[in-house]
């Protein structure tokens, strides 16, 4: 029996990648999924290779229910109209918001190995314009529907990034922020039995990711002895290294289907929790050849850093505690 069915929920950012996967997880358990984007349908003789209806017509192909809303989610007027929609086509119910849409990945990787003033302030409104203001927005709409039901849930999915230095500063303060709006909102939302919580998947191999990373046949096949560790290239082989074997898109997916069907989710309110953590809590796993990335691994932190004839010593199973692991850099919340 499907465990979803009745549940009203809405992932943005859904034509493809991360927020793909979580909307084809929710519609397979038996929700009603809301899926945005910006491309509802792509212009004939594009290179657009997804699309909102791509992705409705996969949730209908495997019995799902799928409804596909163009939204710029940079518009205000847009973010509005899209939840007064929802609201008017379900009597006021909405159980579930996923805030995924984030448009900054091409900007990321092109400024790979450059610092922060070296950029127009303007860097930071394209990295945090959509994946953070646009997410407290979403969620000021989304709990204004769930508090007088005193149901729902609320997922940011940021990254740990914003435990430490990843791509580039204003990347790193966004992710920050958004652990801190998971916590902070998460207070107040949980006396009226709302979960707010904050998601950080490991590597994923994203289409987008696979398109920018992925090494061509004639590039070497280790990093550069001559480089600096932090040079684009090397950057660029290490994610490689990472996203090749990690996560699939749809894992996600299954860490909030999880979280969902939990009747003690409440007590995640205003948390960071990992897909590593929740696959282990909930006996999840991911497809073959595939594993999530364990943050508090030991050799992983080994291999990340460089010593890798010592990581190669150290067992997989030794793991630093996450509550120093998070706490040790700053003021986190797990």
């Amino acid at each position: 029996m499907t465990s979803l069915v009745g549940r009203v929920c809405v992932v943005t950012g859904a034509t493809r990648g991360i927020g793909k996967g979580i909307a084809l997880q929710l519609a397979e358990h038996g929700a009603k999924v809301y899926v945005t984007g910006r491309t509802l349908d792509p212009p004939q003789g594009s290179n657009v290779v997804s699309s909102l209806r791509d992705t409705a017509r996969e949730i209908e192909a495997r019995g799902g229910t799928c409804v596909p809303i163009q939204c710029d989610h940079s518009n205000d007027e847009h973010i509005e109209r899209l939840f007064d929609t929802v609201k008017q086509e379900n009597g006021g119910q909405l159980d579930i918001l996923v805030n995924n849409a984030y448009s900054a990945v091409s900007t990321i990787f092109s400024s790979l190995g450059t610092h922060f003033y070296e950029h127009s302030p303007s860097l930071w409104d394209t990295v945090n314009h959509v994946g953070l203001r646009n997410h407290y927005i979403c969620a000021v709409h989304a709990a204004r529907m769930m508090v007088p039901r005193k149901r729902g849930l609320i997922v940011n999915v940021s990254s740990s990034g914003g435990l430490c230095y990843i791509f580039n500063a204003p990347y790193g303060v966004g992710k920050e922020a958004c652990d801190r709006m998971a916590a902070d909102c998460g207070f107040e939302l949980r006396e009226h039995n709302v979960t707010f919580i904050s998601l950080w998947p490991g590597a994923v191999a994203t289409e987008t990711l696979v398109e920018m990373l992925k090494p061509s046949s004639d590039s070497p096949t280790s990093l550069s002895q001559d480089d600096s560790v932090d040079s684009e290239e090397n950057i660029k082989r290490q994610t490689w290294e990472l996203v090749e074997k990690g996560e699939t898109t749809e894992f996600s997916g299954q860490c909030i289907v999880a979280i969902a069907r939990d009747p003690d989710v409440i007590k995640m309110a205003g948390k960071i929790v990992t897909t590593y953590d929740i696959g282990r809590r909930y006996g999840l796993k991911d497809k073959p050849g595939h594993l999530p990335m364990d943050i508090c691994s030991v050799k992983l932190g080994l291999q990340r850093s460089g010593h890798k004839s010592i990581a190669a010593m150290v067992p997989a199973f030794v793991r630093v505690p996450k509550w120093l692991l998070l706490a040790y850099p700053g003021n986190k919340f797990f």
